[in-house]
């Protein structure tokens, strides 16, 4: 059984071996998460070198090579050669460094789930590396539940977060005022692109004495 886990890989070092589709698969959900990422392969595809020419990620185009592994938090194995998937594996786990090899589950300290992202909330969905087809269909009828008002709301939340913790010092006064918010109309008015109507809201929630029920006409959504 695998640990669901979401880690802070900003400045951290990165490195993928391979220059195919899978490993700009790999690139591809590393980008935006504040990473140094290093690939190294002789030969690439037009969008890893795109992404070199734009300094979002160094290439080194050779073969891999005994140490390339090196300080690296965490390693990617994405090449077709099997010897060199052995060789990095062998090497990443000797320096204690999490590797994940594409298509070879006996290789892999971790695996990559299917992701669904709206702004700063982000649903995992694993099958534990036995079916990706199952985890990728259970990512697209996830994301059409969870759609992008939730990115709204989030962003929303997180402005309001330092004046809740400034007001409502006590952490379980703080919780139920989140879940009063959550069982509010707010969520709607983001639906029916009323941002003002829903900034006014969650400033009625948070500025109201602590036990107060809610501002009036709010009502609970369906879907919280």
């Amino acid at each position: 059984m695998f640990y669901p886990i979401f880690l802070n890989l900003k400045n951290k070092r990165i490195v993928v071996i391979g220059g195919g589709p899978v490993a700009e698969r790999k690139v591809e959900s590393l980008l935006g998460t504040g990473a140094s990422i290093t690939l190294i392969s002789p030969e690439v595809t037009a969008r890893l070198d795109s992404l070199a020419k734009q300094n979002r990620i160094h290439i080194h185009r050779r073969a891999y090579a005994a140490g390339d592994c090196g300080g690296a938090t965490l390693v990617f194995s994405a090449t077709d050669d099997p010897d060199v998937s052995s060789q990095v594996f062998r090497e990443a786990t000797e320096a204690g460094t999490l590797v994940n090899t594409a298509d070879q589950p006996a290789l892999c300290d971790f695996i990559m789930p299917a992701v669904v992202r709206r702004g700063d909330v982000a649903i995992a969905i694993s099958t534990g590396g036995s079916s990706p087809g199952l985890a990728s269909r259970l990512r697209k009828k996830i994301g059409r539940v969870i759609g992008p008002e939730y990115a709204k709301l989030t962003e929303l939340l997180s402005r309001a977060r330092p004046e809740i913790r400034r007001r409502v010092p006590d952490a379980s006064e703080r919780r139920s005022l989140h879940y009063r918010i959550l069982n509010s109309d707010i969520l709607d008015l983001i639906r029916r692109d009323d941002i003002a109507g829903a900034e006014h809201r969650l400033e009625e929630y948070v500025r109201q004495p602590q036990g107060h029920k809610g501002p009036k006409g709010t009502k609970k959504t369906r879907d919280q």
